[in-house]
């Protein structure tokens, strides 16, 4: 059996990149300060990552993929490594499959895996992976600052 999923996102991409790359860039900050409190830093940045991506209508799917990942750390904080490694899994297979952050998706899975086999420096990685997001969105941003083909509908089949 064939199945074929089509994802059209109507919104303004630039907007959305800002935000994300905030979002990003002080959870990154905040991990590398306190590394001791990760379990909160990161399920509460894949909470709000996930209200983000709802409040900019993103299908369900993909929005209910990093508040159920972070509902998961809040209740099992022991799991941090599994559980956003698993997250950065997916994540990075999204970025490669939307082709827009093709070399992000790639290093995004190269830290997934680095997490899998370096589970104690976990902390390290998961900022490593927020401030590389953060910067790569933040250079976009300014890269396109007069609109254009950033702000039309994306879609990935």
């Amino acid at each position: 059996m064939f199945t074929q999923y089509r994802i059209r996102l109507e919104y303004k991409n630039r907007q959305r990149q800002i935000l994300n790359a905030l979002l990003a860039l002080a959870t990154g900050l905040l991990t590398l300060a306190y590394p001791n409190f990760l379990y909160l830093i990161a399920a509460s940045y894949l909470v709000a990552l996930g209200l983000l991506f709802i409040t900019f209508r993103i299908p369900s799917t993909l929005a209910a993929l990093p508040i159920v990942a972070g509902v998961i750390i809040f209740i099992f904080p022991e799991l941090i490594p599994v559980t956003f490694a698993v997250f950065l899994g997916l994540f990075g297979f999204i970025l490669l499959m939307g082709f827009q952050f093709a070399l992000i998706g790639v290093l995004t899975l190269i830290i997934a895996v680095l997490i899998f086999m370096n589970p104690d420096s976990v902390a390290y990685l998961i900022a490593t992976f927020l401030l590389l997001y953060s910067i790569s969105n933040l250079i976009r941003f300014y890269q396109h600052r007069k609109g254009g083909p950033d702000d039309e509908p994306v879609s990935v089949q």
